[in-house]
């Protein structure tokens, strides 16, 4: 199983980048995470750029959503909206359709984050994605410069990302959108 994992930051040392990188490292076998680095790469979305010849990076993006069993998205919240950036991506595929029916969850690294993720949480659904927000992770790792392996040794914080991840295998083998509910860990 290819899971998708997409951080909505840009931050080298994004707390959201890290979380994601700790899922990879704790990924079970037979399931694999690829963080997506291009977001700062894809051009402003417009709809006049859209057609035959759309940018490489763009026919990337759509490619590793295609590709992908899944998606996992850790967002930051700025001025309580998502990013600009994770924005203009979901804008290149809205009438492409790569998320429609596509599994998709959000780890996120602050509980603060609540605006953000309701905002992504209704982008996505717009888009006819499959989000399954009971296999949602909420850490408390803002404020503190935690690296991918810190995060996947802390006990507390690995078995929330853990029973996260296996919420989220449960749930697209299932085929099952179930109701919000989020695994908390501090």
């Amino acid at each position: 199983m290819r899971i998708l994992a997409v951080s909505g930051s840009l931050r080298a040392s994004s707390s959201n980048t890290e979380l994601l990188r700790a899922v990879a490292a704790l990924a079970p076998q037979g399931f694999e995470v690829v963080l997506y680095d291009g977001l700062g790469g894809l051009p402003h979305f417009n709809p006049d750029l859209d057609g035959e010849t759309v940018a490489q990076a763009v026919k990337d993006w759509r490619s590793r959503l295609l590709a992908a069993d899944g998606v996992l998205f850790s967002v930051p919240e700025y001025a309580h909206g998502l990013p600009g950036v994770l924005k203009n991506a979901l804008d290149w595929v809205v009438g492409s359709n790569e998320l429609v029916a596509k599994p998709v969850t959000l780890f996120n690294a602050s509980a603060r984050g609540t605006y953000a993720q309701a905002s992504l949480i209704e982008t996505l659904t717009v888009m006819s994605a499959r989000v399954m927000t009971a296999a949602s992770v909420t850490l408390h790792v803002l404020g503190k410069p935690l690296t991918a392996s810190q995060i996947a040794a802390d006990p507390e914080m690995s078995a929330a990302l853990r029973a996260g991840i296996d919420s989220f295998v449960a749930a697209i083998h299932a085929g099952a959108d179930t109701a919000y509910s989020s695994t908390q860990a501090s």
